[in-house]
């Protein structure tokens, strides 16, 4: 139905000719709302537009009611590291010496589900480019994956082809891949999330906001030409809810190419050096209309953008495709018009198509843009940039009393096939066979990053000052009590950190939930920003952005809600992380446990592969206690070894630690509770395991009675290669072998056509 030459004047013209908003996404009252803006019928460019912008997926009209009590709730001691925060394409955060680290986590959730590779590509590639857009060189990436059970047949399609796809695209970058998870559970079937995390570096100094200013400014495009792939991309995929055949929709998909991107994160570099961008924007979702209107609605007057000058790729494509197109791999910048040739040099040099496609005006808020020598858009550029905002019903469940009453787990009978059975679970399982697919110490700044809580990189090569980061989430928690589930997360990541010797510093998240106009989806997701606003401000360090994804559910069933919580921390010599390696030292460890053990199996692993469903509450949370584990942790140079205790308790933690070194382990329940199966399998929070040589114990043990933190001795190594623990003994080889085998014997047929290692 889209028309060529639906022009402002044909639109005045013809005021009453029919539309298709609503299967653009839009309802009645949205295009109503359109109409009283523009003052007249809008035209298919300004309809593609404002669909695309007031999307789920761009406009956040379901959720920024909720999301301001983030800044409710930041104080200004929280908030003066934050060089840039929450509504920027990432949080920009302060390090010390001059330097600034950046990192935001986003989804690409429905485009993995309908194409596993592209999906999963386009998903890296766009991450990346947000960094970009900030001023700063991208160093790393991670990844947050989501996937129904590990046996299904759409697992068996989507798993291998997402995998290929973040790998492919971050390998070809040059960018390590730190770390992240993978989970399996049956509400993702149908609709995996794919949750892609960027970290880049800059000097405060260089720091790029996305703004139009000055009138005269000129606006370039540069970087891939414009194609018809990704078109509907937000407004199709990210925005409604999945049926079945959903699979289909490929046209919606982006196309990556890593080559291009790499090449763009240089000449983009580059011209930042030269000081030759007032302004920057990355084009990502809902391409040029975005870039456009966002930069526009930034500035300090307006913009007039001509279309005939955008490079293309296809032929005779309209207005409204060349303004929705996701075409990957593009950036719009502002620049002074004595800069202008400058910049086009720059861009030769690196071989990157850039056009002048409009320039800032003295119109203010006002966004013209022409195709074929007529004007096809004339709108406030703030009216699309500032979609309706929704106060959505929500709700307490009616059925979450009855969820929270918790039935208690079978003990096993036979403790050694309990733990072969945990460890061999697709839920805790070795993830070599993804991560193995991934560069991991490419540019040579990786610290930490396999086997390691948290992923360390190397910011500054003169002081060795670093930064770790770690992303974490449960479902299962969540959807048992909200605000507690995503106080785990936050708990997690910011331990993950601290472990490593990292002062955690920042918090980012990515939120993904079920469709908003359910009041019980809207219900859970309240109560987790709250939970997260609120346990950010406990533990003194800011929300520094964020994403949301909503209509994460196939019919009528939404996925368990997951709040992606991401953490920075920063230690000043890398040198001094620690990790979870026992045998570092030619002599027995000490093993010692922070923190205390209760009976808490509420969303456990254990209660998920014995057949226990899920009920219960989750493990309580006291964020004091982190912050006393990461007090400890701070400058801590009495550790040999330090591995955090979450998913699968202490057996998990201990087991990974000794296959990892191939030493024997010997510990004594006793010492951490009455209940053997309690002390290995219980998932109660803020715990840890240090190690330590037998002269530093007293020491660790001293060092964690000041700070406060609950510490017990253990266990330790042994020359034998057996994991013992109280009753149980188990041999290394039988544990790692139901380790390593579970993810090779689903997947392993993909690997000669998925993989990027042969």
């Amino acid at each position: 139905m889209t028309v060529h030459n639906d022009t402002v004047a044909a639109a005045q013209a013809d005021p009453d000719a029919p539309q298709p908003y609503a299967e653009l996404g839009l309802k009645d009252d949205e295009y109503q709302r359109i109409k009283n803006i523009l003052g007249r019928r809008p035209t298919a460019a300004e309809l593609t537009v404002y669909s695309v912008m007031w999307s789920e997926h761009c406009s956040y009209k379901s959720s920024r009611a909720h999301l301001r009590y983030f800044g409710e709730t930041t104080t200004p001691e929280m908030a003066e590291k934050i060089l840039a925060g929450i509504g920027e394409n990432a949080g920009v955060v302060d390090i010390g010496d001059g330097n600034a680290v950046t990192f935001r986590v986003e989804s690409h959730n429905h485009p993995s589900y309908v194409e596993p590779y592209q999906g999963a590509a386009t998903g890296v590639g766009g991450i990346v480019r947000d960094i970009m857009a900030m001023g700063a060189r991208p160093i790393a990436v991670m990844d947050q994956l989501r996937f129904g059970p590990a046996d299904a047949p759409d697992t068996q399609r989507v798993l291998p082809g997402v995998v290929h796809g973040v790998g492919g695209y971050g390998n070809c970058l040059g960018l390590p891949n730190i770390g992240g998870e993978t989970v399996f559970d049956e509400s993702y079937a149908g609709n995996p999330l794919v949750n892609a995390l960027c970290v880049g570096t800059l000097k405060v100094e260089d720091l790029k906001l996305a703004f139009a200013s000055g009138t005269g400014n000129k606006v370039m495009l540069f970087g891939s030409r414009t194609g018809l792939d990704g078109i509907g991309g937000v407004s199709v995929l990210a925005s409604e809810t999945f049926e079945d055949g959903a699979e289909r929709k490929l046209p919606a998909v982006q196309v990556g190419d890593p080559f291009a991107e790499k090449v763009l994160i240089e000449c983009c570099l580059d011209l930042y050096h030269a000081g030759v961008v007032v302004g920057i924007q990355d084009l990502g979702g809902a391409g040029l209309a975005c870039a456009t209107s966002e930069l526009a609605a930034s500035g300090d007057g307006g913009m007039r953008i001509n279309l005939d000058a955008v490079p293309l790729r296809a032929e005779n494509m309209t207005a409204a495709e060349i303004l929705a197109s996701e075409s990957q791999e593009r950036m719009c910048a502002v620049v002074t018009p004595e800069n202008v040739e400058k910049f086009k040099e720059i861009c030769a040099h690196w071989d990157v198509t850039c056009a002048e496609i409009g320039e800032v005006t003295d119109e203010d808020d006002r966004l013209v843009i022409t195709h074929l020598g007529d004007v096809v858009i004339d709108a406030p550029p703030s009216s699309i940039d500032d979609g309706p905002v929704y106060d959505r019903p929500y709700a307490r469940p009616a059925w979450q009393d009855d969820l929270q009453v918790y039935v208690p787990v079978e003990r096993p009978a036979d403790l050694k096939q309990a733990l072969l059975d945990m460890v061999s679970s697709p839920a805790l399982c070795s993830r070599d066979f993804i991560t193995e697919q991934y560069d991991r110490y490419v540019r040579g700044n990786t610290v930490k990053a396999k086997y390691s809580d948290a992923g360390v990189l190397r910011i500054d090569e003169d002081t060795n000052r670093g930064v770790a980061v770690s992303a974490d989430a449960s479902g299962r928690y969540t959807k048992l009590d909200p605000n507690t589930g995503v106080r785990l997360a936050l708990a997690e990541a910011y331990r993950n950190v601290a472990v490593t010797g990292a002062r955690p510093v920042a918090v980012t998240n990515c939120l993904n939930y079920g469709s908003p106009e359910n009041p019980d989806v809207m219900w859970q997701f309240r109560e987790s920003v709250h939970g997260l606003a609120d346990g950010a401000k406990e533990l003194g360090i800011p929300v520094s952005g964020g994403n949301v994804s909503f209509y994460n559910q196939t019919g009528d069933e939404p996925i368990l809600p997951t709040p992606v919580v991401g953490v920075l921390g920063v230690i000043d010599d890398v040198h001094h992380a620690i990790g979870h390696d026992l045998g570092s030292v030619n002599e027995p460890e000490v093993l010692v446990l922070l923190g205390e053990t209760f009976d808490e199996f509420g969303g456990s692993i254990w209660q998920q592969i014995s057949g226990g469903g899920l009920n219960g509450l989750p493990p309580k949370i006291d964020l004091a206690n982190e912050e006393r584990l990461a007090d400890f942790f701070d400058g801590n140079t009495l550790l040999t070894a330090a591995h955090d205790l979450s998913e699968g308790g202490l057996a998990q933690t201990v087991v990974e630690m000794a296959i990892r070194a191939d030493l024997g382990v010997e510990l004594d329940l006793s010492a951490v509770h009455d209940d053997e199966f309690v002390a290995l399998f219980s998932e109660s929070a803020s715990r840890a395991v240090v190690a330590t040589t037998a002269d530093r114990v007293d020491a660790v043990l001293e060092r964690a009675a000041e700070f406060g933190v609950p510490a017990v001795r253990i266990g330790a190594t042994t020359e034998g290669r057996d994991f013992v623990a109280g009753s149980l003994t188990a041999s290394l080889d039988e544990l790692k072998d139901a380790w390593q085998s579970t993810l090779p014997d689903l997947f392993g047929h993909a690997v000669g056509a998925n993989s990027v290692v042969e």
